[in-house]
């Protein structure tokens, strides 16, 4: 029966290179998989791209590509990404020529298009928020960039036309690991077992070290071992979608049926219902079995048809954020602190432009969980202020206030820092899929 093994190669866009390569080295894998975008990072390049219309892909990717693109050429290793970001065509003409220079032959590198819609958002002006409920008309903020969630179809037409690399833009996290599933084994589109299993291997897939134990670690609670050396997973599955989730023995990390399940349930609304563009996946009767240690079995996933719309991710400039940050220590530490954040307070109440969502707080004593008292026996505190206004010479005003505590606040301040942000803030909008049209492009090398 066919099989095919699958590895992650990183959960976010500056995720390790490192056991990614170990992954091509001695996985004996069919396909590695990159999954580097979220909301605002595509927000983020799409403002690149403006800024410069050669950019927009994401910074790491031809780094990554220098070290993997010789191996996945000697280990005939196919590589799927969505780090063209806001610009995979450029992303795509920029790895051909990386690997010309690398001396690497016949690889044929696919540009997946079609996600980007900005040009056109005004057409969709009264379409409601999903997180305000309202019209996103009511934003009344420059909108700067609409990125649909793309499902595999994209990836699938490229690895059909035999595509060795393929970049993409916004395509959804699973199904960059669902198209190579589809595409390997003639799985059909309406076989909604199938899309569940596929959906439910990239979700356990597409955060890499999460499964093997990285954000699941708490000592003396969930220990794991040697996290300083964190395997990244791979899969290998058949063609009736039967398989199991690994690492390489020589690297630290886990893979266990508590870890399979965190992941599971990682950023999902509805484990019953959990809507992507390829289908609507069932977790809800997943099971994981431990077939030896660091290798567990997986089986129960399903799903349902797929909603007839596509979430669009629309990013807008929201203002800008100033934040200064000063620490003091030793007895009497937080009285300091206090006093400091007090000095703060009352310059800020004196300017003449407004600040919203101004904070005001004592890292590791109330930032988090403010219990209304503080505790005893402190010997550091650090004063964080940061605050929202229209402007950034106005958000710069904040910063300055905490930096000049240095010589106008208590005594023993230090380590001041300052900066100063453009917010850059998402809204979410559903637009039909037939609005959608995907074009792949190609370049040999």
């Amino acid at each position: 029966m066919k099989k095919i093994r699958i590895g992650s190669g990183a959960g976010y866009a500056g995720d390790r290179l490192e056991p990614a390569l170990e992954l091509m080295e001695h996985g004996n894998l069919n396909y590695i998989c990159f999954e580097g975008l979220a909301e605002r990072t595509i927000a983020l390049a799409q403002k690149a791209k403006k800024a410069d219309p050669e950019k927009g892909y994401n910074d790491l990717l031809l780094y990554r590509m220098e070290k993997v693109l010789p191996l996945a050429h000697k280990n005939k290793i196919k590589v799927i990404t969505n780090m063209g970001a806001a610009n995979p065509k450029k992303a795509m003409e920029e790895v051909a020529k990386l690997a010309t220079t690398l001396g690497l032959k016949n690889l044929k590198v696919a540009a997946v298009l079609g996600d980007d819609i900005s040009n056109k958002i005004q057409d969709y002006i009264r379409e409601t928020v999903i997180e305000t409920g309202q019209p996103l008309s009511e934003i009344n903020k420059e909108l700067f960039s609409a990125n649909a969630y793309l499902g595999s179809d994209g990836i699938v037409e490229a690895l059909s036309n035999d595509a060795d690399i393929i970049i993409t833009g916004r395509v959804a996290d699973p199904s960059l690991f669902l198209a190579p599933l589809l595409y390997e084994f003639g799985w059909e589109k309406t076989d909604w077992e199938k899309m569940g299993i596929g959906t439910m291997i990239g979700h356990l897939l597409e955060c890499a070290g999460q499964v093997t134990g990285g954000y699941f670690a708490d000592p003396g609670v969930k220990e794991v071992p040697n996290l300083w050396n964190l395997g990244f997973p791979l899969v290998e599955v058949n063609e009736v979608g039967k398989g199991f989730i690994t690492k390489l023995d020589n690297t630290g990390g886990m893979v266990t049926t508590a870890t399979c399940t965190e992941q599971l349930l990682y950023e999902i609304h509805d484990p019953e219902n959990y809507l992507t563009p390829d289908c609507t996946a069932d977790f809800s009767k997943v099971t994981f079995k431990e077939l030896q240690k660091d290798t567990i079995e997986f089986s129960g996933a399903s799903g349902k048809s797929a909603t007839a719309t596509h979430k669009v991710s629309v990013g807008y400039l929201n203002g800008f954020i100033g934040e200064g940050q000063i620490s003091y220590g030793g007895p009497n530490c937080v009285a300091r602190a206090l006093l400091a954040k007090e000095i703060v307070e009352k310059r800020l109440e004196n300017l003449s432009f407004p600040i919203s969502e101004l904070r005001c707080d004592l890292i590791g004593i109330n930032s988090l969980f403010d219990k209304g008292e503080i505790p005893k026996d402190i010997n550091e505190a650090r004063l964080r202020v940061a605050g929202k206004t229209n402007t950034k010479e106005q958000a710069q005003f904040i910063a300055n206030e905490v930096e000049t505590l240095y010589t106008n606040g208590p005594y023993g301040g230090g380590g001041a820092t300052k900066k100063v942000d453009e917010i850059i803030s998402i809204a979410s909008i559903l637009v039909p899929k037939d609005d959608f049209e995907i074009n792949v492009l190609y370049k040999t090398t």
